[in-house]
């Protein structure tokens, strides 16, 4: 690809970004819209909204902006929690290690890859020129110049080592400043206790309430036994709709048609009264709910929710064994009750191995079978290639700009197109994997997400890429440096590509949110909907997340190959900062905190990164025949893997448990706290299933209690 070719890609995708950035300072003005640009304030009665009309809401402007830069971090904190905090933290150490990355790359090392072997600059027909002619292949072999790339990789290590120290210190400080500073959290005091073992003619309720009161007679508190409720919950649901179409035939707004005719589409048959029809089907349903609900305090699971009365109380119910036999009485840190995952609760040991057995076999297949648009791509990015599979098209791919605009800025839309699926889909394999809480099944699709997209957008594109890809030199580690060293600098053109059509225009299209301002329009033009049936959307933290990371990895590796890359990234970084932070304070709101816990992903992703980049610099080194150069670079993965186990012993136990020193400084405060016995009472439901909690509905101001009948609890 030459220079005009990727500048062609970054004009386009300039263009998307400014034509989104204005759509939205306008849309975001207009009336009816608050409930998709503003969300979080619409439900916390803060929108602003006005309906007067003036030439203002016409024009662009950039007021937000300055909005998403002014709250700090402690406003952000109380916002979105440390989740969102840590979020946004990952946009900051990104931009500190591209900014010092950019400073020796674009001054230092993008001028010596340009000149060559070339005793000085020479910037005639630069514009025509390959981008090969800006990366590290352009040295010539046994250049002494290649020894400025050899001190920039042991000066970019040490850097990042450093920050990434420093950064994982603060935020574990974070973590414990807003555990000492919180109120008491039921999470704290409970423990999820399974596989009980249940004699015969005893419930599970009375196993527990005996065994936990016999072992720890001075902290036990309470208990909440897990039922099987999804055919009540499904009843429930069957309700919650009919009552909905019940408000809105109340409500008289005509958005409810209260007469039409039973036969097809409407247009023939009987003339009904829907609000008498409802009317009638509710009936059933409540019918049909109250005959489960008789039954379903005997469903029960060999699973509860035990609390305890001291947070060092559930800290030592979860890390002592509680049965002799250990398959028995196994306990596990118990989720916040909001990030309970309840559907799982029933599934016995075998499903659990078994779902997990076929998620590994799922995510392989759709490895494999994600190959198919890896190798359309890189078939685009081939002009050659491209118009012998397509004879007829030659003459129009000979178009200069048609040229650029297939080679350039096609296959990296294409392949993001294709990648719009994937999280969803690692969303649903997460959730089958037996993960009890809505947190750890976001984390483990972040992490399947992210080693998703490093195998099928790096290596496959780097290898399907090159000549070289052959399966037999991978099983040859001893190849595996030389054949990414050949492989990895013949795609910096396609990468710099992506980040400039993924990351720019990718996250300019977050602020505009299409799909939520077309499904708003729908429900006000149709359905009549208004902002009491608001749902407020939560961070999808594991689309978002492995997308910066894998955009630092390719910073990380191609920062000696290609710096030319790191401004477009710097770009990606300051568009993600504002735009995610104006999303925090406005759209999302956390339906869960997971306490910081995602930032050991980030730790291990630039951990990976940086190993990545020195098995590449070892290849390189050699194959330009710098063999002194190479050997010298061997110590560098050996000192990074040592640094990070160093701070795995360090930080890693912070985020999975809290000190005893900790936890007892806390329970001593709880004995001054006059509300202590209130919570204490309300610890004693908190892990309730919903389903067993009775329904409210209102309309029109007034509030109508649902007739659903609650479960005597255990």
């Amino acid at each position: 690809m030459i220079l005009s070719a990727l500048l062609t890609s970054v004009g386009i995708n300039l263009a998307l970004c400014f034509l989104f950035f204005a759509l939205y300072s306008i849309l975001r003005k207009q009336p009816g819209n608050a409930g998709v640009y503003a969300p979080r304030l619409v439900a916390h009665g803060k929108s602003q909204e006005r309906g007067d009309f003036s030439l203002e809401r016409l024009l662009p402007s950039a007021g937000w902006v300055r909005m998403a830069w002014q709250p700090s971090e402690d406003e952000l904190l109380s916002v979105s929690g440390l989740d969102g905090v840590v979020f946004m933290r990952i946009f900051i150490f990104s931009l500190r290690i591209f900014t010092f990355a950019a400073v020796i790359g674009v001054f230092i090392l993008l001028p010596v890859n340009y000149m060559g072997d070339q005793p000085s600059l020479d910037f005639t027909g630069v514009q025509n020129k390959t981008l090969e002619t800006f990366t590290i292949s352009n040295v010539g072999d046994g250049s002494n110049r290649l020894w400025i790339h050899f001190c920039a990789v042991y000066v970019f290590t040490m850097f990042v080592c450093c920050l990434l120290y420093f950064e994982h210190a603060n935020i574990s400080a974070k973590r414990l400043a807003c555990f000492c500073s919180s109120k008491p959290q039921p999470q704290e005091f409970t423990v999820l206790v399974r596989s009980i073992p249940v004699t015969s003619g005893r419930s599970v309720s009375n196993t527990v309430e005996s065994f936990f009161t016999e072992i720890y007679p001075s902290t036990y508190l309470s208990h909440n036994v897990v039922r099987r409720t999804s055919k009540l919950k499904n009843l429930i649901n069957d309700a919650d709709n009919l009552y909905g179409k019940l408000v809105r035939l109340r409500s008289g707004d005509g958005s409810e048609q209260r007469f039409k005719r039973t036969g097809f589409m409407g247009l023939s048959g009987r003339r009904v009264d829907l609000l008498e029809q409802y009317e009638k089907q509710l009936e059933d349903v409540e019918d049909n709910v109250r005959t489960e609900q008789s039954s379903v305090a005997m469903k029960e699971v060999r699973a509860a929710f035990v609390s305890f009365k001291t947070r060092l109380g559930a800290a030592i119910a979860l890390h002592i064994r509680q049965g002799i036999n250990p398959t028995e009485w196994t306990a596990e840190r118990a989720p916040h009750p909001q990030d309970v995952y309840w559907p799982f609760f029933s599934a016995s040991f075998t499903r659990r191995w078994i779902c997990s057995i076929l998620v590994i076999v799922a995510f392989t297949v759709l490895t494999v079978l994600f190959l198919i648009p890896v190798l359309i791509v890189q078939g685009l990015t081939n002009l050659d290639q491209l118009e012998g599979f397509f004879p007829f098209l030659k003459s129009i791919l000979r178009i200069s700009f048609i040229s650029h605009v297939v080679t350039g800025y096609l296959p990296s839309l294409i392949l993001q197109l294709f990648l719009y699926f994937v999280p969803p889909i690692m969303v649903v394999f997460s959730s089958i994997q037996g993960y009890v809480a809505l947190s750890e099944i976001e984390k483990s699709a972040c992490i399947k997400v992210l080693w998703f997209s490093i195998w099928n957008i790096f290596f496959a594109n780097v290898l399907s890429g090159s000549a070289l890809y052959r399966f037999s030199v991978l099983l040859e580690p001893k190849e595996i440096p030389n054949l990414l060293a050949v492989a990895v600098p013949g795609q910096a053109t396609f990468f710099i590509a992506y980040v400039v059509t993924s990351g720019w225009t990718g996250t300019a299209l977050e602020l505009v949110r299409f799909m939520p301002l077309i499904s708003s329009f729908m429900q006000r033009k149709f359905c009549g909907s208004s902002n009491d049936e608001l749902e407020v959307p939560s961070i999808p933290y594991h689309g978002v997340i492995p997308r910066i990371l894998f955009f630092g990895l390719l910073g990380v590796t191609y920062f000696f190959l290609a710096p030319l890359i790191l401004p477009f990234l710097l770009v990606f970084l300051c568009m993600g900062y504002i735009i995610y932070r104006n999303q925090l304070l406005n759209v999302y709101v956390p339906k869960f905190d997971a306490d910081g816990k995602f930032w050991p992903i980030v730790h291990n992703s630039t951990i990976f990164s940086l190993v990545l980049m020195h098995i590449i610099a070892i290849g390189i080194f050699g194959l330009k025949d710098l063999p002194l150069a190479s050997s010298l670079t061997i110590p560098l993965p050996i000192l990074t893997l040592i640094f990070n186990n160093y701070c795995q012993r360090r930080f890693l136990p912070t985020f999975k448990t809290y000190s005893a020193e900790s936890l007892i400084k806390k329970d001593r405060d709880d004995q001054n706290d006059p509300t202590i016995s209130s919570f204490y009472e309300e610890l004693a439901t908190a892990y309730q299933d919903p389903a067993l909690v009775p329904v409210r509905y209102s309309t029109n101001g007034e509030r109508i209690n649902s007739p659903l009948l609650g479960v005597p609890e255990s």
